[in-house]
């Protein structure tokens, strides 16, 4: 029996209203690797983009967490992986830039050749905060109190090799202090070691200091940026105390394997971009993980990202660091 126009109708209107969801799911999940633990700074900044990924791309976006060396095991995950589009790497700045610069002969790979930009997703500052110990409320401060407690500085970072732990060594250069760092397997034994005064400063994202800041537990004395942050004006940064250290600004990016199709690169990157865009997602980033949205497309994160490798080579260089 032949169906009639009402009937054409009726199945097509079926077919269009559909759930999203049974589109998304004929089609394969994109995987985005980060090499960081859930819960994490960077776990976090992931899954806020993830999370609205599915509907401006009609497929299904899952989160891959393969913590492990800085970040490298996802990395050579996504490495491993079929250029294909169906798999991207969120990680921070400090993945590529310090993994090539300080672990270069142990990694695989080349952050430059083997993989594509995709996009920026989020800029932050780096900052130093002082255990109340110290009596120091601003970095002078700080400064003159190391220098009249010789043996007792030290600054702690979340692991060795990072851009938190060579911000330290400029800072020490620069003021003309000594001041050995104290590494950390992550951030919160750091700094529930701060909280405790067992160290007595710490460099890290604000996101584990500002709340015990505010809290008046610990004192954040500066931030290593050029210019003051709108996600904490009251907090001065280094340059402005006289201290003229102001490579303290640290990123989140996406990347994708070289040789994954332009047309995916293009695809993700416009998502992305209005994911950034979402009023949610600048509430989210800016109140709840102290980060700022910071949308650059592939070419300007590439340039970004050879300016920070040509600034940080020398000063790793100069400082005689040797990983094991």
């Amino acid at each position: 029996m032949k169906p009639n126009r009402r009937q054409i109708l009726l199945s097509s209107g079926a077919l269009l209203a559909l759930p999203h969801a049974a589109w998304a799911q004929a089609k394969p999940a994109i995987r985005i690797l980060v090499g960081f633990p859930p819960g994490g700074a960077t776990d976090a900044i992931a899954r806020t983009v993830a999370d609205r990924l599915p509907n401006l791309l009609g497929q299904p976006v899952i989160i891959d967490n393969k913590p492990g060396v800085g970040g490298r095991m996802a990395a050579d995950a996504v490495l491993s992986a079929p250029a294909d589009g169906l798999t991207f790497m969120v990680a921070p700045n400090a993945t590529p830039t310090f993994q090539m610069l300080v672990f270069g002969h142990q990694i695989r790979w080349n952050i430059l050749k083997d993989f594509t930009p995709v996009a920026t997703v989020a800029s932050y500052p780096l900052g130093m905060g002082v255990a109340l110990s110290t009596g120091a409320t601003n970095a002078r401060e700080f400064i003159e109190w190391v220098k009249k407690n010789p043996g007792k500085g030290s600054f702690g970072t979340p692991g060795l090799g990072g851009q938190n732990a060579f911000l330290g060594v400029q800072l020490a250069k620069t003021a003309g202090i000594d001041l050995p760092v104290t590494p950390y397997k992550g951030s919160p034994p750091m700094v529930n070691d701060l909280l405790g005064g067992h160290v007595p400063s710490a460099i890290s994202l604000m996101d584990g200091m500002m709340a015990h800041h505010r809290a008046g537990k610990i004192r954040v004395i500066g931030i290593f940026t050029k210019a003051r942050s709108p996600l904490m004006p009251d907090i001065p940064t280094f340059a402005e105390q006289g201290i003229d250290v102001t490579s303290g600004e640290g990123w989140t990016g996406m990347w994708a394997r070289a040789g994954t199709p332009a047309a995916d690169i293009e695809r993700m990157q416009k998502a992305v971009q209005q994911v950034l865009q979402m009023p949610d997602v600048k509430e989210q980033m800016s109140q709840r993980l102290w980060v700022q949205p910071h949308f650059r497309n592939g070419a300007e994160m590439d340039a970004l990202q050879r300016a920070e490798l040509a600034h940080w080579e020398p000063i790793i260089k100069a400082s005689g660091f040797k990983a094991e």
